[in-house]
């Protein structure tokens, strides 16, 4: 393959004093406030969830359409929109992105009607997807290799730290502002990475970039990520033998297969399937989609188990999460540094390794399990997360040529969105699995008086997520025992999820064996001052 260079699009007349437009750190920092404002909003809009469901009228459907409506159209558009910046500069499409993101958050604030609030959680899903990609092939064509992973070490410091944060900021921001505050947060953090990014982002592009859109492949693509999103989000709704799921993953799977097809025959396709065949980017895919399964799908169910079984505030559990947070802000840059030493093979391995212990630590959880041993096991997956965070990345989007950057960013984000919904549904699954087996012993066992078959199973539904099933006006003895039968059961279906989740995490440190350091991260020439 010929060498890769870039070309300045930017008129040096437009730009700051010499040395300042492109220089790497001032990139990075400009970049990570745009994806900062995307990753806060990941789980900063669940706890505005409950307000915003009273003071609209919304119905449970409505809010579960302003996280879905969100999730949909970021995961379909992702890798279009990592194309989109090959085409048009990632410079371009990093400001437009956030723009969009910070302008539709604001409008959001300002609406009144749930349905509004939907729509335009489509448009900032899409404005996400734009940004994202854009923000990584920024920080490729940018930084020389020797220095790549640092920044992406920093980039994933940001992203853990964010998301993390989320639950503590929308905490704070509900309780003694409004649901609104949830959403205008972004626009001053939109308007200043704008701003930032006007002054110190360059534009290089590569000069074999394709210069025409896979019209086709965008279409087969799209189709098939929202059917297999589709049903994985709906799937402990209508459940996984059901007709619907069925036909929703069949259609995303023959979706998949024409689109791959279609990449095959295409001059210029939009995801050209050679980047597979280095076995580097294909395993660091793999393992990206295995990390989101075990970390997003584990951690769906730590919030159910700190606020409805401890009884903590969105805030208090969001600050018994700290230690996960804080690993991940101290670990990652110094993941960035190491594999920058040696290379991504043993951090990912022996993180993965990390991410396994701490969901098998996990999974001795009790009711009544101290905060200190809690803990250990937050410090320990964050720990393992950070180098799997940096290192993915790096074997991404440093394996695949400057050209397909933005695709590649894209292909990484999809990863995540994929592994953190499949694991979300699976995950939910079992629990959901267990407690079904679980509730009538253990309900019998404490001699409860069995209900109706409707109520049993309005019993089971409220014990999948940690809910104690207590009626009103029940004896306090009666409302004791139901809830202890609750809460035991939850507890017991959700170490059994987090024995899946550390399996999984086991398989994704076999995989880590088959990754090495990117064989395309050769930043510009021009990316000094370092």
């Amino acid at each position: 393959m010929s060498r890769t260079t870039v070309a300045d699009a930017t008129p040096p007349a437009l730009g700051p004093r010499k040395g300042l437009r492109g220089h790497p750190w001032l990139t990075l920092i400009s970049v990570a406030f745009g994806v900062m404002m995307v990753a806060l909003d990941g789980t900063i809009v669940s706890i505005a969830n409950p307000a915003i469901q009273k003071d609209l009228g919304a119905s449970l459907a409505d809010v579960q359409w302003i996280t879905n409506a969100y999730l949909l159209a970021l995961a379909v558009a992702l890798i279009t929109a990592g194309k989109i910046g090959d085409r048009f500069g990632h410079r371009l499409v990093f400001l437009i992105g956030t723009t969009g993101f910070a302008f539709s958050s604001g409008l959001i604030a300002l609406s009144h009607g749930v349905s509004t609030v939907v729509g335009l959680r489509v448009l900032q899903g899409l404005c996400g997807a734009l940004l994202m990609p854009s923000a990584l092939g920024v920080l490729r064509a940018t930084f020389p290799a020797e220095r790549l992973n640092m920044a992406l070490g920093v980039w994933g410091m940001v992203i853990g730290a964010s998301t993390a944060g989320g639950p503590i900021v929308g905490g704070l921001l509900v309780e003694h502002v409004n649901w609104q505050s949830v959403f205008f947060i972004n626009v001053p953090v939109g308007a200043l990475a704008v701003v930032l990014g006007l002054l110190f982002l360059k534009d290089r592009r590569a000069e074999h970039t394709s210069r025409s859109f896979d019209v086709p492949g965008i279409v087969l693509l799209s189709a098939a990520m929202f059917c297999l999103v589709w049903a994985l989000i709906n799937a402990a709704d209508w459940h996984w033998g059901s007709t619907r799921t069925l036909l929703f993953l069949g259609a995303s799977a023959l979706g998949f297969l024409l689109f791959a097809l279609w990449q095959l025959r295409s001059r210029e396709p939009l995801l050209p399937l050679g980047l597979f065949r280095s076995v580097p980017l294909s395993a660091g895919t793999v393992l990206m989609v295995l990390m989101a399964f075990a970390f997003i799908g584990g951690l769906f169910f730590v919030t159910f188990y700190l606020q409805n079984v401890r009884g903590m505030s969105p805030v208090s559990s969001g600050l018994h999460l700290l230690p996960t947070t804080a690993m991940m802000i101290v670990a990652s840059p110094l993941a960035g540094a190491l594999i920058t030493r040696i290379g991504p093979r043993i951090p990912l391995a022996v993180g993965m390794a990390s991410t396994a212990a701490a969901c098998f630590g996990l999974a001795a959880l009790t009711p009544h399990t101290s905060t200190l041993l809690m803990s250990v096991w937050f410090v320990l997956l964050g720990i393992g997360l950070a180098p799997t965070m940096v290192g993915a990345t790096e074997v991404i989007v440093g394996n695949a040529p400057l050209e397909h950057a933005g695709v590649a960013g894209g292909l990484q984000q999809s990863a995540m969105q994929v592994g953190g919904s499949l694991g979300t549904a699976v995950l939910g699954a079992v629990v959901a699995s267990r407690v079904n087996h679980l509730l009538p012993d253990n309900w019998a066992a404490a001699g409860l008086p069995r209900g109706t078959p409707e109520q049993m199973a309005q019993a089971d539904s409220a014990v999948q997520v940690g809910v104690a099933p207590v009626p009103p006006g029940a004896p306090p003895e009666l409302a004791a025992r139901i809830s202890t039968v609750a809460h035991d059961t939850f507890v017991s279906a959700m170490s059994t999820g987090f024995v899946v989740s550390g399996c999984i995490a086991v398989c994704a440190a076999g995989v880590a064996l088959l990754t090495r350091r990117g064989e395309h991260a050769t930043g510009s020439a021009g990316a000094g001052h370092i």
